[in-house]
Parts: structure tokens; sequence; C-alpha cells
């Protein structure tokens, strides 16, 4: 069986790629892509040896996911996971094998994969393309808008998922992106804090300045000087002052008295 995996978190497209080697080490991955425009190329590039089956992120960097469908008017079966909650996951579920929510679950991968055997073995699974549209649109139609609750870190040869509550604060430091949580453990993520932005609710979560990123639930005092500088204070402390830059302070006071 040769599978195609599309995501853009390059965690847990590794830990899906462990998962299918240990359900079956005879499965081929073709590719791992992060994007929707990459996903596109490969497929033009690759028109011989097309894969079996799709693991298909909802969210990808610079699109979602259901674009790969509408433009390659693509037949394959899919399996999407997803980092949002199950708000619209029915709607996920139309002429797809199945949906597996995000950090996935060795068990629940497994199920997924034993349902597309038995559904591809007994015929084959009807095209996507009529049904893109109308989930776009549902996507485009929702109100709530869906931000990751959890992140899936990498501790030793353990994979450990953190819930957003108990998040402090992100930073950036040495060239890296700092989770810090309010129990003081830092862990580094594959994620830039621009990117962070897009996924975490902002009403939970503001951007200080270029190195950091705070929860509101982490914030202790804010100190203010003269000409309108702003310094917070956090728990856990961090190894550096923070300092709201200059022009962020008219929306962080906004932020914070919300």
């Amino acid at each position: 069986m040769n599978v195609l995996i599309i995501e853009d978190e390059k965690l847990t497209a590794q830990w899906l790629e462990t998962l299918l080697t240990r359900y079956d080490p005879s499965i081929r991955i073709s590719a791992q892509l992060p994007s929707v425009t990459k996903t596109v190329h490969w497929f033009k590039e690759n028109q011989y040896d097309w894969p079996d089956l799709l693991f298909l992120d909802i969210h990808l960097e610079d699109d979602l996911g259901f674009r790969i469908i509408e433009e390659l008017q693509l037949t394959i079966p899919v399996i999407f996971t997803t980092a949002y909650d199950d708000y619209m996951l029915q709607a996920f579920k139309v002429n797809s094998i199945d949906y597996l929510l995000k950090p996935i679950d060795p068990n629940e991968l497994a199920a997924a994969l034993d349902k597309f055997k038995a559904l591809w073995q007994n015929k084959p699974i009807q095209s996507t393309e009529n049904n893109v549209s109308a989930l776009l649109q549902i996507l485009k139609k929702s109100t709530t808008p869906a931000y990751k609750d959890r992140f899936m870190v990498t501790i030793g040869t353990k994979l450990r998922s953190i819930k957003i509550q108990d998040i402090a604060y992100f930073s950036f430091e040495e060239k890296a992106t700092l989770l810090t949580t309010h129990e003081g453990l830092r862990l580094i993520v594959d994620y830039s804090l621009e990117r962070l932005v897009q996924l975490l609710d902002p009403h939970l979560f503001f951007r200080l300045n270029r190195s950091f990123l705070v929860a509101l639930s982490a914030i202790h005092t804010v100190h203010t000087y003269s000409g309108g500088k702003l310094k917070v204070e956090v728990v856990p402390p961090p190894r550096q002052e923070i300092f709201v830059s200059g022009d962020r302070v008219t929306s962080f006071k906004e932020w914070f008295g919300k």
C-alpha cells in the first residue's frame, strides 16, 4: 500500500509515519508534504505513481486541504486529520474513510486503516469531488473559529500532548520556539510565533513583542512607565524581562481589559 501524508506539522507527520510502519511494515510512504501548493506540484510530477490512500490535514500552512481534492479532482480515498474539535467533524466524513483527531491515537489509526481495507477490497471509494464545494462553504460560513487546543511535543524518546490551558507562554530563544507550561516545563515546538498567532485563540493569547506570545492566565502584573512603556511579569518567570512593543501597547490594553 502506498500512502501520501499531507501535514504541515513535522512532528505529527513523523508520528503518523511511525504508526503506519508499526501497523504494517510493508506500507510505503510516497512523500510527506506540508502545503496545498507542494502537494498539487507533487501530483503533477508523479502522474504514474499516485498513492492508494491520503492522510490529509484539514488546515495546511497555505490553505484548506480540501483545495487539493478540488483542484486535482481526486478520487483517491482520504483519511482526514485535524487538530480541531468536532463542531463540524461530521461534515468531514462525507465520502471519506474516516477522520483522526490530533494527537493521533494508534488504536484509532488502526481502526481507520482496517475500515479502508474493508471498503477498498469490496468497492472503490466514491469521488469526493462533488462534496468539496459544500465542505468549503461550511468552513466559510462557520461563525466559530477553530483554534488549536493542544500541542504534541517530543520529550526524549516520548511524545506528549500539552493542553492549551497548561501553557503559560511561547518564546523565541536561540533560533527555537519554546513552549513554557504553568509548571515551568520548557519544550521545543515546531512552529514559528507567527504561525502560533494564527493557531491560538486571540482571547487567550497575545503576542507582546517579537519574542513572546503570552497566555492571559500567566500574566501576574503589568507595570507602567513614563512614555507609555509597559513591562509584563508572568508566572513562571522567563529568563529575560518582557516589555510590550510600542506598536502593540494600545491593542494590548484593549485585549487585557476585555
